[in-house]
């Protein structure tokens, strides 16, 4: 029986990130790193391409489950016939080597407890080379390399490995498992008991710079979490999930590999950053952004690596059926080579925002942000694939175009708010030669609405943004048609799609469809409180709360015929809207646009 995707926890070491079903078994970890191949696979395919479990021998999911406090210190409790059992996992802070964490702690009676391990390399393909000795396992294979050690007694079967125990009430019993590259010697030996205790201690001072003071506490320190757990602390990127190939459609072929960074999500993480009072995390994302687009402006991509590489080749590993079924799997994004106009935008926008809050502006940042504004000065009129990534013909997308307006306006910013040198009458003069073409030809008077490309009859939830970043006041009659068009025609049950596949023809050039697209719903969320309709938008936000699983944790997409959550997870951009529309609707006034809306921060 296939899990569903809400039936996962997440933990992590700020490196990669490991997924845990409900019933004990860690189904999908990445080592050393998110990007890096797959040990545990059984989350694309089943219990042959790789997994964990560990849980009373009697089966079953968990009675209950918890994080302690506000870290990723997992806690999972069955209630047998036999007593009751608790299984303590977390991934402690990354030493010489990457390490999982397994406590199982007896709370009642005199429960029979099952071990099963069964590692396979390279997103389950490759059977390691396993060896039992001094109460340890070590499995290699190639470039990997991966110890066990327990106290309890380990058996070989069946090229995997078990164990059989009882524990007591007051008994422990630690699974260490460890990864390093297997040409490195032999890492030294975690203790089980100081891990947990560290990895809690971690989180617990990463909380203390906590600021939100508004009636979402708890969901918004959970998100927080979350888009924290999906950084690559050594280089400060942002995965946009912990997953690939989780699919957007049951059964169907919108499958993606998310283990990168996007440039589109760069303004409203370092919103969520900023305000929350995570100063040093939005400064290691912009200086990941710098480092990431620096070069020639025309080679702009609209995501990278999680070190800022480039070549995210794209590739279908045929061995794994996917999860439920639905196939292909893929590694590498091909997306990663279109030509998306409004990265160009959302990287200007992002790195304003970064100065208005003081986050150390240089003289090598601004002669970029020159550099990317010389190239939007002579593209911005060009067609592209636009913001959802549709891999069929070009369009003049009204996002994309807004996005072209947002970083000449940003540039006009710089130089008459913040002193910094620049043409400032010709980018003047492009901004506002953007606007009207936007107003003059992806407006449809007729339905009182912006359209999703020029010409087009379809409708685009990102046309939601177009007062977030000032394009348009809120109360602009064609801001309100807009909200409300696109609620009209892009709502199911509530909650919204990113667009209609099906509108002008296959606008995204894909079979099947898609689910519910949860950070849209949170837009819809914040227009509804921006066009002063304050309580339908905390309405739907308490909906979209709902979505969330016994953990907190949200994927891409939902399925509202089903209630079920679809798409990679957890996702990034899910968890952002869900911090920024909580600050929003936490205000007094309407949401803010992204020029005036950080505050200065000195850290």
């Amino acid at each position: 029986m296939v899990s569903r995707i809400e039936d996962y926890g997440l933990l992590g070491d700020l490196h990669t990130a490991a997924l845990v079903d409900r019933n004990g078994s860690i189904d999908w970890l990445c080592l050393p790193r998110f990007d890096a191949p797959a040990c545990f696979a059984a989350l694309l395919g089943d219990e042959r391409h790789g997994f964990w479990r560990l849980g009373p021998a009697a089966g079953g999911v968990a009675s209950r489950r918890r994080y302690r406090g506000d870290s990723l210190v997992l806690e999972s409790e069955w209630d047998t016939p036999d007593g009751t059992v608790r299984v303590v996992d977390c991934m402690p802070p990354r030493g010489e080597a990457a390490d999982v964490v397994r406590v199982v702690e007896g709370v009642t009676g005199r429960v029979p407890v099952h071990m099963a391990l069964r590692l396979r390399f390279d997103y389950g393909r490759i059977v390691p080379w396993v060896r039992h000795f001094e109460g340890q396992l070590s499995a290699v294979a190639g470039p990997d390399a991966a110890w066990l050690r327990t106290p309890v007694p380990l058996r070989g079967e069946d090229f995997a490995t078990y164990a059989d125990f009882e524990v007591a009430a007051g008994q422990r019993v630690p699974f260490v498992l460890t990864y390093r590259p297997s040409h490195e010697p032999t890492p030294r030996w975690v203790d089980a008991t100081h891990a947990v205790a560290a990895t809690e201690g971690l989180w617990s001072r990463w909380m203390d710079r906590f600021r939100y003071t508004g009636r979402w506490q708890d969901a918004v320190r959970r998100s927080l979490v979350t888009l924290k757990a999906l950084t690559y602390a050594p280089t400060g990127g942002i995965v946009a999930a912990a997953t690939t190939s989780l699919p957007e459609q049951w059964d169907g072929p919108r499958n993606w590999d998310y283990r990168f960074c996007w440039l589109r999500d760069a303004t409203f993480t370092l919103q969520a950053l900023l305000d929350t009072g995570f100063v040093a995390e939005a400064k290691a994302w912009r200086e990941w952004l710098l480092r990431a687009v620096a070069g020639d402006p025309a080679d702009l991509q609209i995501m990278y690596g999680i070190d800022g590489s480039r070549r995210l080749t794209e590739l279908t590993l045929d061995w794994l059926p996917g999860h439920g079924g639905a196939a292909p799997v893929r590694v590498g994004n091909a997306a990663s080579g279109q030509f998306q106009l409004d990265v160009w935008g959302e990287t200007l926008d992002g790195l304003h925002l970064a100065r208005q809050a003081g986050l150390a502006p240089d003289e090598d940042a601004w002669d970029l942000q020159r550099a990317l504004l010389h190239y939007l000065e002579g593209h911005w009129s060009d067609p592209d694939n636009g913001l959802w990534e549709v891999r069929s013909a070009r369009q003049h997308f009204v996002h994309s175009k807004v996005m072209a307006w947002a970083g000449m306006d940003r540039a006009v910013q710089a130089v008459e708010r913040s002193g910094l040198d620049g043409p400032v009458r010709r980018w003047r003069a492009v901004r506002d030669r953007i606007h009207r073409d936007v107003c003059e030809h992806g407006y449809d008077p007729d339905r009182a609405t912006f359209t999703q490309y020029y010409g087009s009859k379809g409708l685009d939830a990102a046309l939601l943004l177009i007062p977030r970043y000032g394009f348009l006041p809120w109360h602009d009659p064609r801001v309100v048609g807009t909200v409300e068009a696109v609620r009209r025609e892009l709502c199911v049950d509530g909650f919204m799609l990113r667009y209609r596949p099906q509108s002008d023809g296959n606008v995204d050039g894909l079979p099947g469809t898609e689910g519910a697209f949860v950070s849209c719903s949170f837009w819809l969320a914040d227009a509804l409180f921006g066009i002063g309709r304050e309580r339908e938008a905390h309405g739907l936000f308490e909906r979209l709360l709902g979505l969330r699983n016994d953990l907190g944790l949200m994927a891409e997409e939902y399925d509202p015929a089903t209630g079920r959550q679809l798409g990679n997870t957890p996702q990034a951009f899910s968890h952002v809207g869900l911090v920024n529309s909580a600050r929003h609707l936490s205000t007094a006034a309407p949401a803010l646009t992204t020029s005036d809306a950080a505050p200065a921060v000195h850290p």
